[in-house]
């Protein structure tokens, strides 16, 4: 019988598709909370991966229901890591404030480098980038 010739064992391949997708997500969510939690020893690491890989289903069930709040805990802790990684990476390549523009500008223009037109530029440009 050819799957495509029933409608049934159409939406049946597609059910076990989705089930068997789903049950991969959890098995490298697993692997990945494993490698991500320190306070768990090397030997009890590899202990669980053993069990994942020969008693894969109840293993993540048990994964799941033993150590699902601290897999929970780890993962938002790493994403808030992660936010603030980012947030000072923005900062540092973002440049200055406005006002230490028109410091740097009043500088210049106390040296004599600018005139007071390219200082009123300089400043209505670093107010225009504030808002």
């Amino acid at each position: 019988m050819n799957i495509w010739d029933d409608f049934w064992s159409l939406i049946w391949f597609f059910f076990w598709s989705f089930a068997f997708i789903a049950y991969l997500f959890v098995l490298f969510a697993i692997v990945a909370d494993l490698f991500r939690d320190h306070k768990l020893n090397g030997w009890w690491k590899a202990l669980w991966i053993i069990f994942l890989i020969f008693v894969p289903f109840l293993t993540a069930l048990v994964y799941l229901i033993a150590r699902g709040t601290g897999m929970a805990q780890r993962q938002v802790k790493d994403a808030a890591a992660a936010q603030q990684a980012g947030e000072q990476y923005i900062r540092t390549v973002a440049g200055s404030s406005p006002s230490e523009e028109i410091s740097k500008a009043k500088a210049l223009l106390d040296s004599g480098a600018i005139t007071p037109g390219e200082f009123e530029a300089l400043k209505a440009k670093a107010l225009a980038h504030q808002g």
